[in-house]
């Protein structure tokens, strides 16, 4: 077998990297829902939508990519997150050098949401990090409480929010996966993204995003009201987001442990915005 050809996806090879994926990925997802997925970029310049491998031609494995230029803790930013990362067994062999084309791009800070045990385990190999994967299970009670209000209408947040947090609820308002809503009052307002899901077999809001711990838990009782009138019987968010354990709720683990690399970051400035977590519907 001759080595492949590993080279970056443009626009004009999106959509046979994208029929790849609808035939080889294991989720039900067709290739126009691949492309409109992996088209989304939030950077000024993007250099690519991942790297394919070719042999003889064929694609036989690929590396998706978001691209992103943001604020951390006050200074500038670049981010790659690594997304639908699928090699044929016929050339796993090659995987690792599918993987350094993408983290040898210099300046980004590198993420992978999504990843495997196999993949976790080649990604730290490239001094990758592993996030906290434990999640807190919050039972979802309808306690009446004084404290705060819970907007929902898109107006009424837009207007609610201002500088980075609007940034961020304009940027991600057109995801129609997304649910949105900010809890608090006037000057202590906290902005949500959750997907609605199942736990047990009960509907439960999946929260993968808070703009501020402290003031999620303060008003956490409103929040938990609101979801279970809502039909949401539990919370799950992860440990890492909360600036306090709720009482009540229940640690789950054994997840696979989301990746990070970034000579400069920290846990903490590690969330799922601008990524395959917000652009697909996982």
């Amino acid at each position: 077998m001759a080595k492949p050809v590993i080279e970056p996806i443009t626009e004009q090879t999106l959509p046979e990297f994208a029929a790849f994926l609808e035939t080889n990925m294991p989720v039900s997802r067709t290739a126009r829902d691949w492309i409109s997925g992996l088209l989304a970029n939030w950077c000024v310049s993007r250099p690519n939508y991942g790297f394919l491998m070719r042999d003889e031609g064929k694609v036989v494995g690929g590396i998706g990519a978001y691209y992103a230029d943001r604020i951390i803790r006050g200074q500038p930013a670049r981010f790659c997150n690594i997304t639908s990362w699928c090699v044929l067994d016929s050339h796993r062999k090659y995987s690792m050098q599918l993987a350094m084309n993408v983290v040898a791009q210099p300046g980004y800070n590198f993420t992978d949401f999504s990843p495997t045990k196999v993949v976790a385990g080649t990604l730290q190999f490239f001094k990758f990090k592993s996030l906290d994967e434990a999640v807190a299970v919050i039972p979802n009670l309808p306690l009446f409480s004084f404290s705060g209000r819970v907007l929902t209408k898109p107006s009424d947040i837009e207007r609610s929010l201002n500088g980075e947090m609007l940034t961020i609820w304009k940027d991600h308002a057109k995801f129609p996966w997304l649910r949105h809503v900010v809890v608090g009052q006037v000057d202590d307002w906290c902005h949500i993204i959750y997907k609605r899901g199942k736990f047990k077999r009960l509907p439960c809001a999946n929260v993968i995003y808070i703009s501020n711990g402290a003031v999620f838990n303060r008003y956490l009782t409103r929040l938990s009201s609101h979801f279970f009138w809502h039909g949401m019987m539990s919370t799950h968010i992860e440990r890492r987001f909360l600036a306090k354990v709720p009482r009540l709720a229940v640690i789950r683990t054994g997840f696979n442990a989301k990746q990070f690399l970034g000579s400069s970051l920290a846990p903490s400035d590690i969330d799922y915005l601008y990524s395959e977590t917000v652009a697909l519907d996982l």
